[in-house]
């Protein structure tokens, strides 16, 4: 396979990171095409030619029955065959804030291949909901890996990324939904305050804005169960330059922003 994959971007009306997700794989020296969902629909085999899927984030279809449910609605409908091909495969899926609630809403996190097709109506173990808050939050946070295996989170150990979101509070249905991602090591990344030594997975909820979104466990992101597909609420995006971050000056920042490492790990995966 190309040391260089290609990557298909994909778009749906109200989606609005597409330009400067493409740009981060761009950079990281992938191939990536903005693809318009319904293009998809019209052409769902032009996905084959493909070795990374990356749903970005923005408010699909104006969030007006729920964040990314129309979208899910979709993969799961007429493109349910494409998309079960692609995630057997040895490629690779990231869904970043609305994708994230795109993937789980559509069923392909937190099972990946293993549990698709999923059916519209089935009962979900966990979704992702309204902030505590109930209102729009945008600011920066820290956040720690909890499975450093996954293929987007090599070589890092903790980050700081933007959140912007309405509904990013994940809520499980059971206790034993945890235990299970646990054994998996899906659970990918948490939030966590400034200066802690480590990442552990905690049960009680850490106040706001360590938690921006009173996530259970302080989950921020999710992975499967094979490492290969990534779902995260923080935008690694808006975060490709130093000069990105709200105190670089203060901080002496210079060069690359922390962001860029989970572009060049997928990218990297295909060498």
């Amino acid at each position: 396979m190309s040391t260089s994959p290609k990557v298909c971007v994909l778009r749906a009306p109200g989606t609005n990171c597409d330009i400067e997700t493409a740009h981060a794989f761009d950079l990281c020296g992938a191939h990536p095409t903005r693809i318009h969902l319904l293009q998809l629909l019209e052409n769902p085999n032009q996905l084959d030619d493909y070795q990374i899927l990356c749903l970005p984030g923005g408010f699909s279809y104006g969030d007006d029955v729920g964040a990314g449910v129309i979208f899910a609605s979709h993969l799961q409908g007429q493109l349910s065959e494409t998309i079960g091909n692609f995630l057997a495969a040895d490629k690779l899926v990231l869904g970043i804030c609305n994708g994230f609630q795109v993937l789980l809403k559509a069923g392909i996190l937190p099972g990946g291949a293993k549990s698709w097709p999923s059916p519209p109506n089935q009962s979900r173990d966990a979704t992702l909901t309204w902030n505590t808050n109930g209102k729009y939050t945008s600011l920066w946070v820290q956040l720690g890996v909890l499975a450093p295996e996954n293929v987007f989170l090599k070589g890092i150990d903790q980050i700081e990324l933007p959140i912007a979101h309405a509904e990013g509070r994940i809520a499980v249905s059971d206790v034993a939904v945890i235990e299970r991602w646990k054994a998996n090591q899906q659970i990918a990344m948490c939030y966590r305050e400034s200066g802690e030594a480590e990442t552990t997975l905690q049960e009680e909820i850490l106040d706001y804005p360590i938690n921006p979104n009173g996530s259970a466990y302080n989950i921020a992101a999710l992975g499967d169960p094979t490492g290969r597909i990534l779902g995260l609420m923080p935008h690694p995006e808006r975060f490709l330059f130093a000069t990105q971050h709200p105190q670089w000056t203060r901080l002496g920042l210079e060069g690359e922003g922390a962001g860029i490492q989970l572009f060049r790990n997928a990218v990297n995966y295909f060498e």
